[in-house]
């Protein structure tokens, strides 16, 4: 006897139960059942029988007890692997640099406080694969610590790694909001986070030219951002051994002040004119629009700027965007205060003293103040748009001007405005480092070192991440036209090329699998999970062994993308 799968048209095939006989040397068969309506697994448990296969209940064949999330871990530490992270945190092997790379992957996967941490590490195949078995939240204490007093060994390698001489570092400063008061580090500042009236600390990160994490160094809150950066300069110089580089910071950071120091030390810079500067080129001439009929972008030099170049930049897109913004502005003022006017008419509102805190609170919540003038007396109030004011403001839209020390020879103007654009990769440094990413806020460590190991560890994680990132840039919603990026009109604004926008479209990458984000593909991934059975009626009464989930193809190639990771 045997199952056959006969096709029926549009219909699913018939599934019989057939035998064959002979009759008068002739061989025939008959159906002696059909099959069709029974479950897959059944027809198959009988197909199995019928081919003389010993059939048992699965429970006593082998039974599951338990499942630990395995394919994004397998995928991070195979990545940190390619990246030789263990060799990078300690040249011998230690229980508290595997613990490290256990927090690193951690981080990647579900960033959670250290004693969540502890406590959900073994939901995955981590602890096996870094052979750190379980992890108390002490010991993660104490191997941050050990990991704090290896920092600088640590900047020295990965500088070594990707920054050259004669080439590009990045710096920019962030400030993440604390929790607790205990710290020496967190004092008041400007909050990027916009949580107004904490704490806070600020950390700057220094990248090679394409936005890959170097080092981190950890600052006080209320430190500004000019005075973060000759200690990057020096790190450069003196860890890292780089005699000729080009530090890129942007308009806030390189201040004159900074700009003299760093011509002191033959340091040479690209940055950019803060808008009361550009306002002022505007003002005497040196700036006009005629500059711009042919072309976005002119070179020129100005005395009050010796031995600089001035690369000044329109872009049109970009005036349009501000010009609407600000009009919205004035009229959302305006709107609040039509209200003032109408109070004090009606003497609701009576003093000059009264009627200019409300009309200062209104000028003052979208920052056009500038933009009004404003004629209070004791019963009334008035106003009207600063036309000349908003004319000159108009006339700066979509103009930006960056600055350098180099000279033409040895770099060329449009590349002098990219090198300066690729700021923006530090800054989505920040962004994956503060948000869902890799969460580095809220702050809750109590000491000065706590915290400086805590962001040096979320540095750590983003470099292991940034680089999985461009391994996976196939699977993912990115665009794979990474030379197109490099050569495009630096002013223009960046526009992603025609296969990122199919990509975007379709929400599927060229080979048809879904494409994913970054964290995306990491939950597709976790779906791999590792069993762990036992086998009942073994002879040695309880046998365990491991079972993985199957890849599907698309899970395959993401594994395969990350053990193929060079540096």
């Amino acid at each position: 006897m045997y199952i056959t799968a006969i096709p029926n048209r549009t219909s699913p095939p018939a599934i019989l139960l057939r035998e064959g006989y002979r009759e008068g040397g002739k061989v025939k068969t008959r159906t002696l059942a059909n099959l069709s309506k029974l479950p897959a697994d059944a027809i198959e448990a009988l197909r199995q029988a019928l081919k003389g296969t010993r059939l048992a209940p699965i429970d006593e064949v082998f039974r599951i007890t338990g499942s630990r999330l395995h394919g994004h871990a397998q995928a991070v530490t195979t990545a940190m692997k390619r990246l030789g992270m263990d060799k990078l945190l300690g040249a011998k092997p230690s229980r508290q640099r595997q613990i490290v790379m256990a927090m690193i992957s951690a981080r990647i996967l579900d960033p959670r406080s250290k004693l969540a941490t502890a406590t959900c590490l073994g939901t995955t195949t981590l602890p096996d694969l870094l052979g750190v078995g379980t992890v108390t939240e002490d010991e993660m204490y104490g191997a941050m610590d050990w990991l704090l007093a290896r920092q600088e060994r640590v900047e020295n390698k990965l500088a070594k790694r990707h920054l050259r001489e004669g080439g590009m570092a990045l710096y920019d400063l962030t400030s993440s909001y604390f929790e607790g008061s205990t710290c020496p580090l967190a004092k008041r500042g400007y909050s990027r986070d916009g949580k107004k009236g904490t704490l806070q600390i600020n950390y700057g990160m220094l990248t090679d030219e394409r936005g890959c994490p170097v080092s981190v160094s950890v600052f006080a809150g209320n430190v500004g951002d000019p005075k973060t950066l000759m200690p990057q300069v020096e790190k450069c110089r003196d860890r890292f051994g780089l005699e000729r580089f080009v530090l890129v910071g942007d308009r806030g950071m390189i201040t004159q002040k900074q700009i003299d120091e760093l011509a002191e030390k033959s340091v040479d810079w690209i940055s950019a004119l803060r808008p009361d500067a550009i306002r002022k080129l505007v003002g005497d001439g040196s700036i006009q629009m005629g500059l711009f009929d042919k072309r976005n972008i002119a070179e020129m030099q100005h005395e009050d700027f010796p031995g600089e170049r001035l690369v000044v930049c329109r872009n049109p897109e970009l005036a349009k965007l501000r010009a609407a913004k600000r009009e919205s502005l004035l009229q959302a003022t305006e709107k609040e205060l039509n209200t003032v006017v109408r109070m004090a008419g009606k003497g609701r509102l009576k003093g000059q003293d009264k009627i200019g805190v409300r009309a200062g609170r209104v000028v003052n919540k979208y920052k056009v103040a500038k933009h009004f003038t404003i004629v209070i007396v004791d019963d009334g109030f008035s106003y009207e748009r600063n036309e000349e004011n908003i004319r000159k403001e108009a006339a700066l839209d979509g103009i930006y001007v960056v600055r350098t020390s180099l000279p033409s020879q040895d770099m060329e103007r449009d590349e002098v405005v990219r090198s300066y654009k690729r700021l923006a990769q530090v800054e989505r440094a920040f962004r994956s480092v503060k948000t869902m990413d890799l969460l580095v806020r809220p702050i809750h460590h109590r000491t000065e070192d706590r915290v400086r190991a805590h962001i040096f560890l979320c540095m750590l994680a983003y470099y292991v991440r940034w680089h999985m990132l461009e391994a996976w840039r196939p699977l993912l919603f990115c665009d794979e036209d990474l030379d197109a990026k490099r050569h495009r009109d630096p002013v223009a604004p960046a526009r992603r090329s025609a296969a990122a926008n199919n990509k975007a479209a379709s929400k599927t990458t060229n080979d048809g699998h879904r494409a994913h984000s970054f964290q995306t593909l990491l939950k597709d991934l976790s779906t791999i999970v590792r069993n762990t059975c036992i086998q009942p009626h073994a002879r040695d009464g309880r046998t365990t062994f491991d079972l993985d989930t199957h890849p599907t193809d698309n899970q395959r190639r993401a594994l395969d993308l990350v053990a193929s990771i060079t540096l």
